[in-house]
């Protein structure tokens, strides 16, 4: 999801990989410099990778994903995450791609929300007309601490943030970790956690856009295959805002429940809903329950012609389906290929958007002595011909 307003090859990150003495070490992490920001703050870059050939790159600026390689049933890898080659280009290009958002991801309407009584007024930064992603200067623009880096049968880094009382409007200081692992089994699983000091609103997801046949491939993203196991969505108004109402799938271009070309009604201008979102930018209401840590199937996406199956995860009740409506050809990717609307989707697993402000929604409400918990992971397969 967005403000309005040739296969790429995997980043050499130059480093030398961490292992424990004496250990067989079967996923490995390396740390590497990956530029400045206009500050001068330098921004790292954590590599994970197993023995399978498997990498994820994340960095320090907004605990982004930078890349994801994944094999397809021929065995050639490809970077299917969108993204940029340095530090810079994220400063520059307000994507959100790959970036861990909050404190709230995803739009509140009209910014304004309350607790306990007390009205609360965050920045309109989308379109004037509603708060996105945690504000003009949320998570995904901010240097996280890198916390802990492990190599092992798991590989892991763990960022902190630190965000003060009233950041971006918000109250309560929330102290914020970012754990990515990355398994011998192709799964790199995301951890959030987050504690307050006030009561507080918390929603945090990964904004990873991805492209199964290869980020920058001419083709887009479009002949991508989707699955999500939904019933229902929350449908929008005009300023994409949800109306309260969950609108059965059945019949309609956003029935998923079964494998369906991400393209094919995507220009459905028969479906108002279609219209108002220039496409897909709703969120779907998972079929499977949360309960604690235990996770449920997000969604499938495939590139039928690579194999290249990913499988998002959650333990969170709702999924953001986005497909790249607003990439509007001004971003040059990490491969020097022009982004352009398609090119990328994502599956941003969370509660439901303007939650603070439903009360038939999930609760997003966090209080002292409580812990926001968030587990997501993408796991990585191959289909047969």
């Amino acid at each position: 999801m967005a403000n309005r307003n040739a296969l790429a090859a995997p980043i050499m990150l130059g480093a030398m990989l961490m292992t424990f003495s004496g250990q067989a070490i079967g996923a490995e992490a390396a740390r590497a410099p990956f530029g400045k920001i206009s500050t001068g703050e330098a921004i790292e870059a954590i590599t994970l990778k197993n023995k399978n050939g498997v990498s994820a790159s994340i960095i320090t600026y907004g605990a982004t994903l930078q890349s994801l390689i994944a094999p397809g049933r021929d065995g050639k890898m490809a970077d299917i995450a969108l993204g940029f080659k340095d530090a810079a280009a994220y400063e520059k290009n307000a994507s959100y791609f790959g970036a861990s958002v909050g404190r709230y991801a995803n739009r509140i309407g009209k910014g304004k929300f309350t607790i306990d009584g007390k009205s609360y007024q965050l920045a309109l930064n989308d379109n004037g007309v509603a708060a996105l992603h945690g504000g003009p200067k949320g998570f995904d623009k901010r240097v996280w601490k890198v916390l802990d880096v492990k190599s092992g049968p798991v590989a892991s880094v763990t960022f902190g943030y630190t965000s003060p009382d009233g950041e971006e409007g918000y109250p309560g200081t929330l102290t914020v970790t970012a754990t990515y692992s990355l398994d011998e089994n192709n799964q790199l699983t995301i951890d959030y956690r987050a504690k307050t000091d006030k009561p507080t609103i918390v929603n945090l997801t990964n904004h990873a856009l991805f492209n199964m046949a290869g980020e920058g491939s001419p083709e887009g993203a479009m002949g991508n295959v989707l699955t999500i196991p939904a019933d229902y969505i929350t449908p929008v108004d005009a300023e994409l805002i949800p109306t309260g109402e969950l609108r059965p799938v059945e019949g309609t271009p956003f029935d998923f429940r079964k494998p369906r070309v991400v393209g094919k009604d995507i220009r459905d201008a028969s479906d108002p809903q279609i219209v108002v979102g220039r496409g897909y930018d709703h969120n779907f209401v998972l079929n499977g329950k949360s309960s604690g840590d235990e996770m449920h199937l997000a969604g499938r996406l495939e590139d039928p012609a690579s194999g290249r199956v990913l499988e998002v995860l959650t333990n969170q009740p709702g999924v953001q389906f986005y497909a790249g409506n607003f990439i509007d050809g001004t971003m040059i990717g990490k491969s020097n290929h022009i982004y352009r609307q398609g090119d990328g989707i994502a599956l941003e697993p969370q509660v439901f958007p303007d939650s603070p402000n439903k009360p038939n929604f999930p609760n997003a409400r966090l209080n002292p002595g409580q812990e926001y918990h968030h587990k997501m992971a993408f796991r990585l397969t191959t289909s047969a011909r």
